[in-house]
């Protein structure tokens, strides 16, 4: 009776296997060399996988290979004979000879990393023979349930997760997986020495209260106009992207930061360069628009222009984005700079997929399942500002509530987190009194008036509280800011004065 060899696989393979691409014998040989040495695994730089291989049997025998290796056990023809012992498909080959067989000439050794990079190489080739083979089927489905942008939009996911590399359809983690992501996460907030586990904000006091931007989660920033939604999210854009550039220059065990994609659907491209140039340089938004600079103030400015040309912030301004269209673009920013942090500017301006018989809440939910989608799909954060009703207006109490979430209770359900930016002062500056006369010539009761609002405006000046009203990995409650509002900027408060921050006024 000959020997089982790899060929033998091949010549009782069926029309599938000749249909798709795979190299049966080198996955083969990158066994033997495995099994030859298992020091090989540790050496790859190609992220291989079981399901890479096309041969079932390959898979099951890499599997067991795997699982022996992390157990700090040898894996070897003999030590793998117990697992497979019973497996029909080996049975056919001759049985356990076949694994000695695996091993017999050691050509796998020579190069291991170039039959590893061949195999994962051919394993795409067949995760995007899939994709082709499903973009056919939907493109040839003519009914009228099928929309052709959806089909689209599908497409695109499915090539984005062939070229990272990812199988078609997740596969579920084991609770062990799980498990190492969540202690690698309480290792992060260990080294951070302040309890940051996800990306930075830049603002101390809500990286205290988050842990920082985690990955796959949907923040809502909502806030009436004037509040400062953008102000806040372009401060949060440029400290992550900041904190990455720092990283890249400084070295480090974590990266806080990340590259960053501001999607701009209000303001142009160039409107949000000049506001993070103010921001940066503390130089008056007013006085660069009017150009009434000082020379102090345009030395200023360029020192900032300087610092931020290597920023890794990227700008996307199209206007009337649909939600398909923006994710695609997600996509490509995440491949080609390997984005970490996504800002929508704002949710509202976002189209659904047009579907004529859809309401405008219905738009919204579906807006706010695809950010939510989005976020897991890519394992980035992605903060989306988003507009209040006017019911706030209409109280006397004006710090926002989870109903004040306009048009759609789904956007409240999708979110990790919602967060409310309330300013007193700015309703304050809203009931001005008249001015008493410079001459003195006022009466008393417009003086007291007038001194009386002064005192409690200067009391809440420059004051801002981030209301956390819901947060799935921790606990809600407001966290204090400090508003310049001359160049747009929030920071955190001295900690000092922490703790006497009245955050309730």
């Amino acid at each position: 009776m000959s020997e089982p060899t790899a060929l033998s696989l091949v010549e009782n393979s069926t029309d599938t296997a000749r249909k798709l691409p795979s190299n049966l014998e080198a996955e083969a040989a990158f066994l033997g060399a495995v099994l030859i040495d298992n020091r090989v695994i540790e050496e790859l730089q190609t992220p291989i996988r079981p399901d890479h291989f096309f041969e079932p049997l390959h898979e099951r025998i890499f599997d067991r290979i795997l699982k022996m290796i992390e157990r700090n056990a040898t894996a070897s023809p003999v030590t793998l004979r117990p697992h497979f012992e019973a497996d029909e498909a080996l049975k056919e080959l001759g049985g356990p000879k076949y694994l000695a067989q695996l091993t017999a000439n050691g050509a796998g050794l020579l190069a291991p990393r170039e039959l590893a990079q061949q195999i994962y190489d051919l394993a795409l080739l067949r995760e995007l023979v899939s994709v082709g083979r499903g973009l056919v089927e939907g493109a040839l489905d003519t009914s009228e349930e099928t929309d052709p942008m959806d089909r689209i939009s599908q497409a695109e996911a499915d090539l984005f997760r062939v070229a990272e590399g990812a199988a078609s359809g997740n596969e579920a983690s084991t609770f062990r997986e799980a498990s190492l992501t969540a202690i690698k996460m309480v290792e992060a907030a260990m080294n951070s020495g302040g309890g940051l586990s996800g990306k930075t904000t830049g603002l101390e006091t809500i990286d205290s209260k988050t842990a920082g931007l985690h990955e796959s989660d949907l923040i809502i920033l909502a806030g009436r106009p004037g509040m400062g939604k953008t102000s806040l999210a372009t401060n949060i854009a440029f400290n992550c992207a900041e904190e990455h550039l720092r990283w890249q220059r400084d070295g480090g065990e974590h990266n806080y930061g990340a590259p960053t994609a501001f999607f701009s659907l209000e303001m142009s491209a160039d409107q949000l360069a000049t506001r993070i140039l103010a921001e940066q340089s503390e130089v008056s938004s007013e006085a660069l628009r009017s150009g009434t600079l000082t020379r102090d103030d345009f030395q200023k400015l360029s020192f900032a222009s300087q610092r931020l040309s290597e920023l890794p912030l990227y700008i996307d301004d199209t206007p009337a984005l649909t939600i398909g269209g923006l994710r695609t673009r997600a996509r490509r920013l995440k491949r080609r700079h390997d984005i970490g942090l996504i800002v929508v500017d704002y949710l509202q301006l976002l189209q659904g997929s047009g579907r004529a018989n859809d309401n405008r809440v219905n738009e919204i939910s579906e807006i706010s399942r695809g950010l939510k989608t989005l976020a897991k799909e890519l394992s980035v954060p992605v903060i989306a500002l988003s507009q209040l009703s006017r019911a706030v207006e209409q109280r006397d109490d004006k710090k926002p509530m989870l109903s004040d979430l306009r048009e759609s209770g789904s956007i409240e359900q999708d979110a990790d987190m919602v967060w409310f930016i309330y300013r007193a002062d700015y309703y304050k500056e809203a009931v001005r009194p008249d001015m008493p006369n410079p001459d003195g010539s006022s009466s008393i009761d417009v003086q007291e008036k007038y001194a009386q609002w002064e005192a409690e405006y200067l009391e809440v000046k420059n004051k801002a509280t981030l209301i956390v009203a819901k947060q799935r990995h921790g606990s809600t409650g407001n966290v204090p800011l400090h508003f310049q509002s001359e160049i747009t900027k929030f920071t955190s408060p001295n900690m000092r004065d922490y703790s006497s921050w009245n955050v309730e006024e």
